[in-house]
């Protein structure tokens, strides 16, 4: 396993299976690398796995913001190139999911399969997210942190494991205010609603049956608009379904890119 940056701004995680095909996993925002902890194994013994801290996030470069969304891919593909992966399929939760579309969009020729879980093609309203990065960087991410929590996990599960959620509170505190405000601008200033039409990387959209900030029905529109994209609902999970679900988002990950090079 290789942890390191390599010189270039994303720390990473490199694991699984050296000679088996790569996969990417990209996070969301105000989460680390970690949280994909719930998929390495499942998905290590037949791919090599990357994952990667966002710009911002975890151990990665913290710049000024605002960030933007090309920024952002741009990175991944600066990430990839570092580590000598010309072609991947690319797992995307959240914000990681529309740096997946904007990657289908902007370099197709570098995906094989593309898994967009938990996420939007346009996340309004651009105020909106001007107004949480003012707040975060005039009070800290521990400002917005409750509210994050409460979309992130259903409300059964905050209730009757509230230990399994307490690390993912500590994750989205320790997220730099700088970094975690440049992403908030980051997000308001995407909308690839029109772009992902000319996806052609096959496309798995998974969706929380439970998630209120990208609803089944957000992944029900990505899946619509990508071709030939499928759409998965996951029952009982919110807005992290790969952590409060994870047989069976693994299990629909294995499936999917099982298919990868076809």
């Amino acid at each position: 396993m290789t942890d390191t940056n390599l010189e270039q701004p994303l720390a990473f995680t490199d694991e699984g299976n050296p000679a088996g095909p790569p996969v990417v996993l990209s996070s969301s925002l105000g989460t680390t690398r970690a949280m994909w902890d719930p998929q390495v194994d499942a998905l290590g013994a037949q791919f090599r796995v990357v994952r990667f801290d966002h710009l911002g996030h975890g151990q990665s470069d913290v710049p000024a913001g605002p960030y933007t969304l090309d920024q952002l891919g741009q990175n991944v593909l600066r990430l990839m190139d570092s580590l000598a992966i010309d072609k991947t399929s690319f797992v995307g939760l959240s914000m990681g999911g529309i740096i997946g579309m904007w990657l289908g969009v902007h370099a197709p020729d570098r995906l094989h399969r593309l898994v967009l879980m938990c996420t939007a093609a346009h996340f309004p309203t651009e105020e909106s997210w001007r107004e949480r990065a003012a707040t975060v960087r005039a009070h800290g991410v521990a400002a917005v942190s409750e509210s994050v929590l409460d979309r992130w996990f259903t409300d059964d599960l905050r209730a009757t494991d509230p230990d399994s959620v307490a690390p993912y509170l500590a994750m989205v505190r320790a997220t730099p205010a700088e970094g975690y405000a440049g992403s908030c601008e980051a997000l308001g200033g995407a909308d690839l609603r029109e772009e992902i039409r000319t996806i052609s990387a096959p496309t798995l959209a998974i969706a929380g049956a439970d998630d209120p900030s990208t609803t089944p029905e957000a992944l029900r529109f990505i899946a619509e608009r990508v071709p030939g994209a499928q759409l998965e609902i996951v029952p009982q999970a919110a807005h992290l379904a790969n952590v409060e679900q994870p047989d069976t988002v693994n299990t629909l990950l294995l499936t999917h890119l099982a298919g990868q090079g076809t």
